[in-house]
């Protein structure tokens, strides 16, 4: 069995209605698909999208773990571990 050993870094719910990466927006930039930081809340776009906002967020930041929010995914990922799992969506 795979494990993530930053299960303790998830604090923020997965969101609901999302409008976009934050990060293209600002820019008038383009996305593919979208994840959730469950440290922070950061909404971004994720490495198939030109700019990547996602894992650079992830570098930066220290926050290992994020939450597709494309409709009808309920994967996580975490890239310090590179394992990708279900995560209960309960704070």
């Amino acid at each position: 069995m795979v494990s993530c050993a930053h299960l303790d870094q998830v604090s923020v719910s997965k969101p609901e209605g999302v409008a976009g990466c934050e990060d293209c927006m600002k820019i008038g930039g383009r996305w593919v698909h979208l994840r959730v930081c469950r440290s922070c809340g950061h909404v971004a776009c994720c490495d198939s999208s030109p700019n990547q906002h996602a894992s650079a967020h992830a570098r930066e930041s220290g926050h290992a773990i994020v939450t597709s929010v494309e409709p009808g995914e309920d994967w996580s990922y975490c890239y310090v571990d590179d394992v990708a799992f279900i995560l209960p969506d309960q704070v």
